[in-house]
């Protein structure tokens, strides 16, 4: 008997849970460059992968090894952000790995990096 994985919840998963609709925070270790990388947000509402200043100097990253990226994005706290720019980088999740576009921004977060919900979907 042949079964497939997958990331999700069932009615059983609800058993003991207090409230619902859950709106609590997706945060997740994934593989991105070869490394594994804590405190990943998942987040539905993003349209693009964000990575923040510490994981790109940890993955030893440097400026030149970014492409530009000339669109604002606009942060959780509604202002304005100018991206640093942008890198591909290989993405692993259990066996799956997928090339993923993030946008470089240096600000604070107490996330490493931001994956949009519909990079999910690409596993």
């Amino acid at each position: 008997m042949e079964s497939s994985l997958v990331m999700g919840f069932s009615n059983e998963d609800l058993v003991g849970t207090a409230q619902q609709p859950f709106v609590d925070t997706l945060v997740v270790t994934v593989r991105i460059g070869g490394f594994d990388v804590h405190r990943v947000m998942v987040d539905g509402g993003s349209g693009v992968e964000i990575m923040y200043p510490d994981l790109f100097k940890g993955l030893g990253l440097k400026e030149k090894d970014l492409e530009s990226y000339g669109a604002p994005l606009m942060g959780f706290n509604g202002k304005m952000v100018i991206p640093n720019g942008r890198i591909k980088l290989p993405v692993q999740v259990k066996k799956e790995e997928v090339l993923v576009d993030f946008i470089v921004v240096d600000a604070y977060s107490p996330y490493t990096t931001i994956l949009a919900r519909l990079w999910l979907h690409t596993c």
